[in-house]
């Protein structure tokens, strides 16, 4: 049996290890890390920061749609995206339309020590970073569980993520495939 070539989009909060699992795993299937941030950052020239003072967040999700829509090959892509790329209206069902989605989820308290002090981080540029991780978190944590799969990461080796990501990612595409296949017919 050949082996499935869709797309796996790896969603979640910020410091859930989005990038890091991706990258291990787009290894593995011999596919291409996409990071939605960095690749938005690379089309606009700036960082997300300097993007979000200046153009604010509500322009910021416009460009993940059309980086979503259009910005990516729609095969053998692992897609880490931005922690509230799926938090707009309809965005949940377009990643899951391109590909196999997997929440990759922490602690809350995983999630802090993960992200403090980074300043890349422009929804953290606040004076109480912390509340704001709450707070957001609160806001988006039944979107992340309507997801797709949920990987636990915190408290677990790499090496043990990645497989696990893996071998639902092997059994989702096989599902997704059929599913296309059919509707296509």
């Amino acid at each position: 049996m050949s082996m499935p070539d869709v797309n796996l989009y790896l969603v979640g909060f910020m410091g859930t290890g989005k990038t890091t699992v991706g990258r291990a795993v787009a290894q593995k299937l011999n596919f291409e890390l996409l990071d939605s941030d960095h690749e938005i950052e690379r089309l606009q020239g700036r960082p997300i920061a300097e993007f979000f003072a200046q153009e604010g967040e509500a322009a910021f999700r416009v460009l993940e749609r059309q980086f979503i829509e259009n910005g990516h090959p729609t095969k053998r892509q692992v897609v880490a995206c931005g922690g509230g790329l799926i938090v707009p209206p309809g965005m949940l069902e377009l990643l899951q339309a391109r590909g196999v989605v997997m929440c990759l989820h922490a602690s809350l308290e995983t999630i802090l020590r993960r992200t403090q002090g980074n300043k890349n981080r422009p929804l953290l540029n606040v004076e109480d970073p912390e509340e704001r991780i709450r707070t957001l978190f609160g806001q988006r944590e039944a979107i992340y569980r309507r997801a797709g799969t949920m990987i636990l990461t915190d408290g677990r080796q790499l090496t043990d993520i990645v497989n696990h990501v893996l071998r639902v990612y092997r059994r989702e595409a096989m599902d997704w495939n059929r599913a296309h296949a059919r509707a296509a017919s």
